[in-house]
């Protein structure tokens, strides 16, 4: 099969732990042939299908290990076209298109989602549905599941926000739109700048901002549960904050480590997965932190490798035969 990733540049995936990476070396080992392009490249001219201009790559390196953990490896893959602009395809004519442009959702991304969607009415297969990216923006997502998530509130509204911090004292406070532990704050007990942090969140009462109790578990990590195919994989990722960080996001240094999947997160992932998987989410991250919810992530949820380097469980491989069950039903 020919399969098209929507992505950001090739030459800035850091192939030791990008997750679409895994996900191209399996397909390509299973005998499958790779695309690629940028949402930049995707266009819809009038009376035309949704094209996009992409690249036939193959992988040159197989191994996560030849970036030697180092910055950028630009050398693991050749492009028969150097220029995307060289090549235009219909999307309609590839086995399946597999979206991981990563966050922000902003609106080029949200203009993007509605070119696939187009090229799905024309015949395409895309993975996650459009559709189910706009219906389920990360940060929001989670208020659908109350029973599973701590005490949180969204809301543009600075009283809003001092109310809730006077009800649960310590709060998180973070964008609606943001991403890798960008944005967000904690005000303890004290109230020491609430006001200033809700000013900077809501740009005065411009802005929705999410606040949420803080839950001390977090010195546990912050559990990033995979569901393939709606179903979990058996181990998740903690993502642990290291020194005086509140944050475990591995983008800001949290250390992250794998672990077999709790009581309750088999019960969050058995609830939530099958639910999400019967939208159209094929992939989901659902972000756990003790026992609560904090986010569900479906835009570009990663941590395969992470995951397979320390338990030796394939999740790539899980996430292919999820794609090929997808495309053969």
């Amino acid at each position: 099969m020919q399969i098209l990733f929507v992505a950001d540049p090739l030459e800035s995936f850091q192939i030791y732990k990008d997750t679409t990476f895994a996900m191209m070396r399996e397909l390509q080992n299973r005998g499958h042939t790779l695309a690629a392009c940028e949402t930049k490249d995707i266009r819809w001219l009038q009376g035309e299908c949704v094209t996009g201009f992409v690249r036939d790559i193959t992988l040159t390196s197989v191994q996560a290990s030849d970036s030697g953990h180092v910055g950028h490896a630009i050398d693991w893959f050749t492009a028969e076209q150097s220029h995307p602009n060289e090549r235009p395809q219909a999307l309609k004519d590839f086995d399946a298109v597999v979206m991981r442009k990563d966050p922000p959702f902003d609106s080029e991304f949200f203009y993007s989602t509605h070119l696939l969607e187009q090229a799905e009415r024309e015949g395409a297969r895309v993975f996650n549905k459009p559709r189910a990216l706009r219906d389920h923006p990360e940060k929001l997502a989670i208020m659908e599941f109350p029973q599973f998530i701590g005490p949180t509130l969204v809301t543009r509204d600075a009283s809003d926000i001092k109310r809730f911090h006077a009800e649960h004292q310590d709060i998180i406070l973070k964008p609606l739109d943001g991403m890798g532990g960008m944005g967000i704050f904690r005000v303890k007990a004290d109230g020491l700048n609430l006001g200033s942090v809700t000013e900077t969140l809501n740009k005065n009462g411009a802005q929705s901002v999410m606040v949420q109790k803080f839950l001390p578990e977090i010195v546990k990590g912050d559990k990033r549960i995979l569901v393939i195919g709606g179903k979990p994989v058996p181990f998740s990722l903690a993502r642990i904050p290291q020194g005086t960080e509140v944050r475990g996001n591995l983008a800001v240094g949290g250390k992250g480590v794998a672990q077999s999947l709790s009581t309750r997160d088999l019960e969050i992932a058995n609830s939530v997965g099958p639910v999400l998987a019967a939208r159209g989410l094929l992939l989901a991250g659902i972000d756990v932190i003790g026992d609560c919810v904090t986010e569900i992530n479906v835009t570009s949820p990663t941590c395969f490798q992470e995951i397979t380097d320390q338990t030796g469980f394939d999740v790539a491989a899980m996430f292919v035969d999820a794609l090929e069950a997808a495309l053969t039903a």
